[in-house]
């Protein structure tokens, strides 16, 4: 990480939600901040002006607006130290239910938009041996839930692709952290931030029904504090050697470690099946 006493964070999706609340913690931590979203007037409805913060509009889904944001962001604060890649949102239905066209815009906002802008900070923080990227997967990147396989097709894309950067760039001094969220009381299961599927299947009628109703009943009863993992991430970037996965929220802990159980018990189930497939010499 950076020697300089304030470091320099690149939010993506910092206009409400985790990202907004990311970048308050590292500006109460002193640090600076170059908050982005999609609409310059939407941050600035939400933050003061202060002068160890910048705001730039950036749909992560363009390449040369991510380049451009980059390029100011250096220009202004002299580097970016952590990047935080938060940008996105919850396509829901079930499978059949999803048109192609949506799973397709899933992914190019989710994973490409993601890959976008780490493509345009990495070059800024090899330059400088240096940096710190933590992005925002979900307990989805690593468990499949019903009425969700758009989503967590991409989220899990996120978590094999950051942890295959981050076993590239550790030379270069940068670290990547995958973040995996539980439920948190945000806006995301609001109609302004997920998006169900519009193809009717009678087959999945009632199924379709109690799934998606089921995800509406969790909508601002999540027991995630936004605040507090903006307050954990601020911790983790001042650690010398920050984990590749950081599971976010008490129900995080639980779905995972018993979906990591279950997955071990599973191999070592069929372990004697899996071994006769390999070539005897």
């Amino acid at each position: 990480m950076s020697d300089r006493k304030n470091k320099t964070w690149f939010i993506t999706g910092a206009s409400r939600g985790l990202g907004y609340e990311i970048a308050v913690a590292a500006l109460a931590a002193g640090d600076n901040v170059v908050a982005t979203g999609r609409k310059l007037d939407a941050l600035r409805n939400v933050y003061e002006p202060d002068e160890r913060l910048l705001l730039l509009a950036l749909d992560v889904c363009s390449q040369s607006q991510a380049e451009d944001c980059a390029k100011q962001a250096v220009a202004h604060f002299g580097g970016v130290d952590i990047l935080v890649n938060n940008a996105g949102y919850g396509q829901l239905g079930v499978f059949e239910e999803v048109a192609a066209e949506r799973i397709s815009a899933q992914f190019e906002t989710n994973v490409f938009g993601l890959m976008g802008v780490t493509r345009a900070i990495l070059p800024y923080m090899r330059e400088r041996r240096q940096g710190r990227i933590f992005n925002i997967s979900s307990i989805a990147g690593a468990i499949g839930f019903e009425g969700a396989s758009a989503y967590c097709a991409a989220k899990f894309a996120v978590e094999g692709f950051s942890e295959c950067l981050a076993a590239e760039v550790k030379q270069f001094g940068i670290g990547v952290t995958i973040v995996q969220p539980g439920f948190f009381r945000t806006d995301f299961l609001d109609d302004s931030s997920i998006s169900y599927g519009d193809l009717r299947v009678s087959d999945y009628e009632q199924y379709s029904a109690a799934v998606l109703g089921g995800y509406r009943s969790r909508n601002h009863q999540q027991a995630g504090d936004p605040a507090k993992l903006g307050e954990a991430l601020v911790k983790l970037s001042r650690e010398e050697n920050s984990p590749l996965r950081f599971a976010a929220g008490s129900d995080a802990v639980q779905y995972l470690g018993a979906a990591y159980s279950a997955r071990q018990e599973e191999v070592d189930k069929w372990a004697s099946l899996s071994i006769t497939t390999d070539i005897q010499e």
